[in-house]
């Protein structure tokens, strides 16, 4: 069928798609309602951005000059500065800063984080999310250690694809200004 409909109307129809989809991410991703069966409803908490055609959180804080690809996501009060370009399928989650002219790749989940400027995040990578800490309590059950800080990358700092940053238990995840990390490294809460 898209190879007989003309160009615009089919961008329309892909538009529209995309729409839908979004709304149903946007409620599994817990922004709205699961109640909200459609889009529009959708669009109460989370709105399409104007450059990229992501979508974002109505009070997440962005420059005009950021980019937010379509199929990314940019939740409440998330902060993205001067020139920030967020990848499709990147997930930027709540009260997450990005410092000006970072770029954030495909399919890159940052919670409990802030990231400096000047940045590079590759493709697939995780940062802030909960790291594989467990204590044995008293009665000898394994608990799992709470985590509850942030991990907080430097300015002019690399972080290579599928790269996973913990957020910490007992002191912040601090990744120094210049720091360039490879493919495929697990850094592990409270490194420096």
């Amino acid at each position: 069928m898209a190879a007989i409909l003309p160009r615009t109307v089919r961008s329309a129809a892909e538009a529209a798609q995309s729409l839908r989809s979004a709304g149903h991410l946007a409620r599994s991703l817990g922004g709205v309602s699961a109640a909200c069966s459609n889009a529009g409803t959708a669009s109460v908490e989370f709105v399409p951005w104007h450059n990229g055609g992501g979508i974002l959180h109505r009070t997440a804080s962005v420059d005009p000059t950021a980019v937010v690809e379509v199929g990314a996501f940019v939740h409440s009060g998330a902060v993205l500065g001067k020139e920030v370009v967020v990848g499709s399928g990147a997930v930027v989650g709540p009260s997450v800063s990005i410092g000006q002219s970072t770029r954030i790749g495909y399919n890159v989940v940052l919670s409990n984080c802030s990231v400096g400027e000047f940045c590079t995040i590759h493709n697939g990578a995780c940062i802030g999310q909960d790291g594989f800490g467990f204590f044995v309590d008293e009665d000898g059950q394994v608990k799992k250690k709470p985590q509850m800080l942030n991990a907080r990358i430097g300015d002019h700092v690399e972080i290579g694809s599928n790269t996973c940053i913990d957020r910490g238990s007992w002191r912040e995840t601090l990744i120094g200004d210049h720091t360039k990390i490879d493919n495929l490294v697990q850094s592990l809460e409270s490194a420096a």
